[in-house]
């Protein structure tokens, strides 16, 4: 009877993954595409040579088990005489290799890898890092010795913390297995300009792309299937625009629907002259500050409240995600000034203004706040109730009965439409949004919300949706959704 030497064979998308030359390569978007088998394979490519070293990472040490367990399957049967140091989380392989099996649970915990060289690093759920982990691991990235090839391989599903940056970084930027040009310039000490090129690249993969888990797991399409809405988008098809533990859901296709009903981000209008205008503040030095304008309407809805509309914003982001571009009070004051001389909808009216009350806290000197007054721009303190401020946001982001929202933002907003529905909830207070994602413009309008309050609607409203053929639910109550975002 003949046997057959086969340890393990990619699958199409797996192959396809495996194959790619770019430097940053992430692999994935739903549950099921045999993500975790393709990484674990992948950092033996280079095994062979004695000074390869690979590095894969979880982002707590218990989440690398299963990675581990796998390895022990496969890479004994690879390679007879590699030996795994259970103490040190290492592989050694008979050429001298080495694989090692690493964590970043805190801030700090990157530093554990300054000073090494890895040839290979992937990480496994990569949207469970923040940015600055994955790019200090970049400056890891690096040969041992010759004849080594250096990339960086991702997996993940959407959700968690990194959410928001991993979208930014391989999903918004080109079409799925389109690559995504990197260019990097820098001075050397002579003076003299370099410049380099890298790509990187997204490989999308469903359950529907591994034939042998189908195969042995008939039923596991169903489990997906029967999960709640947004798990069910996130892992069933890996759309990037909901998913599990997401806070807020903003629906952001104002093509789909008409005349504003069952949209939040809408074409920008003429502000009427009789409206307020409010502006919002949160500040942030190293992290980003947001400044917000917003209109509130004079009709009362039927509920007596009055509708918002977020009109303008001014973010102080380096364009690196959650990165402030160190702008000094003033400045930033200053900038305020101008937007409010010669934006349309804001010249020549008097506008209020409600800022984070941290702005107001002891220094050797003045406060921010109190430089900010120098300028004459004048903030009234915020009301910084966290759990409040997030029920504020989900009742105007609710829709009534006829398909209306209570709060609305113009399409030119592009950071908060961004941040916004990146937000998750924080695994220790499970009520509040993590702060530890990039929630500046949600803070700055949690101000806004707070001084113009509403009360929960008295009716849920069934919102139709636009049609998908691989969507079977149709019909949602608006309200169940935001519970199920509440809750978990």
């Amino acid at each position: 009877m003949e046997t057959s030497n086969v340890i393990w064979k990619p699958q199409p998308k797996q192959a396809a993954f495996m194959r790619r030359k770019e430097f940053e390569v992430l692999y994935g978007g739903a549950a099921g595409g045999g993500k975790s088998d393709a990484l674990v394979i992948e950092a033996l490519r280079q095994v062979h040579i004695p000074h390869y070293k690979a590095l894969i990472l979880r982002k707590t040490f218990p989440q690398l088990r299963e990675l581990i367990d796998k390895s022990l399957v496969y890479y004994p049967q690879a390679f007879p005489g590699a030996r795994y140091n259970s103490s040190s989380h290492t592989w050694r392989f008979p050429s001298g290799a080495k694989i090692i099996f690493g964590s970043m649970n805190r801030p700090t915990d990157k530093l554990q890898y300054q000073g090494q060289a890895y040839d290979t690093i992937c990480f496994d759920e990569l949207t469970h890092f923040t940015y600055d982990e994955y790019i200090y691991l970049h400056s890891r990235c690096r040969p041992n010795g010759p004849g080594t090839e250096c990339y960086i391989r991702s997996t993940c599903n959407p959700g968690g913390i990194g959410h928001a940056w991993v979208k930014d970084r391989f999903i918004d930027p080109a079409p799925p297995m389109t690559p995504i040009e990197d260019i990097s310039t820098w001075v050397d000490p002579q003076g003299k300009e370099h410049s380099a090129v890298r790509h990187r690249i997204f490989i999308p993969s469903t359950v529907f792309d591994n034939e042998e888990l189908l195969r042995n797991d008939p039923t596991y399409v169903d489990r997906l299937s029967s999960l709640p809405e947004a798990e069910k988008k996130a892992l069933l098809y890996g759309d990037w625009d909901s998913f599990s533990g997401q806070v807020f859901h903003i629906d952001d296709d104002p093509q789909h629907y008409q005349d504003g009903r069952w949209t939040h981000v809408i074409e920008p209008f003429k502000i009427p002259q009789e409206w307020k205008i409010v502006c919002g503040m949160d500040w942030g030095y190293a992290r980003p500050f947001a400044v917000g304008w917003f209109a509130v309407s004079n009709t009362r809805h039927k509920t007596g409240n009055s509708p918002i509309y977020m009109i303008a914003e001014y973010y102080g982001c380096t364009g690196t995600p959650n990165e402030g571009i160190k702008a000094e009070p003033t400045e930033v004051a200053a900038k305020i000034r101008e937007i409010e001389e010669t934006n349309p909808d804001l010249k020549g009216r008097q506008i209020s203004r409600v800022g984070d009350p941290a702005i107001w806290g002891k220094q050797a000197g003045a406060s921010i706040g109190e430089l900010f007054e120098r300028e004459r721009i004048y903030f009234e303190r915020g009301i910084n109730d966290r759990l409040n401020g997030k029920m504020q946001l989900h009742y105007r982001l609710a829709y009534d009965d006829e398909g209306y929202p209570m709060f609305q933002v113009f399409n030119t907003c592009r950071h908060w439409i961004r941040t916004i529905p990146s937000l998750v909830y924080d695994e220790r207070y499970v009520e509040d949004v993590d702060s530890d994602g990039e929630d500046h413009l949600y803070d700055m309008t949690k101000y806004v919300l707070m001084r113009n309050p509403v009360t929960p609607p008295l009716k849920p409203a069934k919102k139709p949706k636009p049609y998908n053929p691989l969507d079977t639910d149709m019909d949602i109550d608006a309200m169940d959704r935001y519970e199920f975002f509440r809750r978990y």
